[in-house]
């Protein structure tokens, strides 16, 4: 059976156990639609997954919108990304019959998947953003009234600014989002755990 073309290159893995929410699945900057499937496992077993794939190369490595220098984004492409993202999820969950999902990305993901929270609060049901900052300031404040929000940052991650973490917290917090912000001894890289926190934050949904 082929897969139908909702727009993005992607992966659907069904859920074992239906109770769980679904998983967005949003890849850091070179990945791709199978680089997060092996770490959803370990954090949500049985969750359904949505990955797709970004569609921005940058010196051929997919990310998820344009960026003009090493942490400053191209605002513009920011939000027509992140609306165009948030229209796939809705077809997909069309699609495969899931319920809102809860984004989980990393660097480049965390990114879109907070612009997304703050641009089309209803499409996602939270987001696990690990390694994020702020991406953009939305025009108009969100309601993400009892949305709940892990942000994950590294102590010495270079690419991540503790200033543009604590305004992505700010500006969630101040839509009504139900924010917990932790810090891990690390840098920009995933650590075990970044994966420890999603496991108990996830499991608790």
């Amino acid at each position: 059976m082929s897969k139908p073309d909702l727009g993005f290159v992607h992966r659907f893995v069904p859920a074992s156990d239906p109770a769980r929410p679904p998983l967005l699945l949003l890849h850091g900057t070179g990945g791709n639609e199978s680089d997060l499937l092996p770490l959803a496992d370990r954090v949500a077993p049985s969750a359904a997954l949505l990955s797709p794939r970004g569609k921005v190369l940058e010196y051929g490595m997919p990310r998820f919108f344009r960026r003009l220098a090493e942490g400053v984004f191209d605002t513009e492409d920011v939000k027509r990304r992140a609306h165009e993202l948030a229209d796939f999820v809705e077809a997909a969950r069309k699609t495969y019959g899931i319920v809102k999902p809860i984004a989980l990305g990393f660097s480049n993901g965390a990114n879109i998947a907070a612009a997304m929270l703050l641009l089309r609060p209803e499409t996602l049901a939270g987001g696990v953003l690990i390694h994020p900052m702020a991406p953009l300031e939305p025009e108009t404040p969100p309601d993400l009234k009892g949305v709940p929000v892990l942000m994950l940052s590294g102590s010495e991650d270079p690419m991540s600014p503790p200033a543009s973490r604590a305004r992505l917290e700010s500006l969630l917090r101040e839509a009504g989002a139900d924010v917990r912000h932790e810090t891990v001894p690390a840098g920009h890289g995933l650590v075990a755990e970044d994966l420890a926190i999603a496991e108990k934050w996830l499991s608790a949904r």
